[in-house]
């Protein structure tokens, strides 16, 4: 590990933890020719993911991509920020769990909405009314009556 403030390329480990979220450890290191103290973080290398979109074009998975449309669809709503994130992580487990490399974003999007229709009724249905690209009315109104119906 180089040090970050004389560049050297050695130094010791003097403490090393888990995160509080425990996906990776925290290293609190010393350079061996300055003596200064640094903190690294060792994380698992994950597994990459390709979305492939609608115009089966493919591009590498962006959790603030979903993260961010979802932020967009609990504007203004009782969900903190921990729950939005627990959402994704949650999809992104699925994702991993499923093994595959390739995934299409449609997956993605009803994922999305499984887990805001839980959450919310309101954000599911703000999301819902963008990822599915409602026409006119009467598909909106369709959509909140399958939301209605399913109480």
């Amino acid at each position: 590990m180089k040090c970050p403030y004389c560049g050297f390329v050695e130094s010791k480990v003097i403490d090393s933890r888990p995160t509080s979220e425990n996906n990776s450890i925290r290293r609190r290191r010393e350079c061996l020719k300055c003596q200064k103290r640094f903190t690294t973080y060792e994380k698992l290398e994950s597994i990459s993911l390709v979305v492939i979109k609608k115009d089966l074009s493919r591009q590498p998975y962006d959790r603030d991509k979903v993260l961010k449309g979802i932020i967009t669809a609990c504007e203004k709503r009782p969900i903190s920020l921990a729950q939005m994130e627990t959402v994704v992580d949650d999809i992104e487990s699925e994702l991993y769990q499923s093994m595959t490399r390739e995934v299409e974003s449609a997956a993605i999007g009803e994922k999305v909405m499984d887990k805001l229709k839980n959450l919310d009724e309101v954000a599911y249905v703000r999301f819902a009314s963008v990822y599915k690209r409602f026409d006119n009315l009467e598909t909106f109104m369709a959509e909140l009556q399958g939301l209605i119906n399913d109480k």
